[in-house]
């Protein structure tokens, strides 16, 4: 049995392996245009934020509140694109979700008689903490 787990492992690892690419994904980068704003993490994981300015074979460039700098092609370990934030619609996503599994968990546990009232009283609490939860979640969500 643990041959046959550890089996699956390896082959697991290695075909998840193939998804990745190298550094041929440098050409990419060719796609962005001014002023869009990314993120870029070096090789010590430090974060550079900014828009982008232009890549080059050696480098990318990048306008921050310091001005422009520029961060070497072997420094770079990984660059992303800042996309427009979904806060809201995350906010109500996460919120409609929690309340729908807090109805749902209370109406399935709820006594006929709670200390409140009826399954219908549960449910309503339930809705109203999952939505509260949730909402919390979907605020915090990355958008990016």
């Amino acid at each position: 049995m643990r041959k046959s787990l550890f089996l699956i492992c390896v082959l697991g690892f290695t075909c998840a392996s193939w998804g990745q690419s190298g550094r041929a994904s440098w050409a990419n980068l060719s796609t962005l245009h001014a002023g869009q704003k990314i993120q870029i993490v070096d090789v010590k994981l430090k974060t550079h934020s900014g828009t982008f300015v232009s890549v080059s074979d050696a480098a990318i460039s990048y306008q921050d509140s310091a001005g422009e700098q520029t961060v070497q092609k072997s420094d770079v370990g990984s660059v992303k694109l800042m996309k427009s934030k979904h806060r809201l619609r995350n906010t109500l996503i996460g919120g409609l979700v929690g309340a729908g599994a807090g109805a749902g968990i209370t109406a399935a546990s709820w006594e006929k008689h709670g200390f409140l009232g009826g399954r219908g009283v549960g449910t309503e609490v339930g809705a109203v903490i999952g939505f509260l939860g949730g909402t919390v979640v979907g605020v915090l969500l990355s958008s990016h």
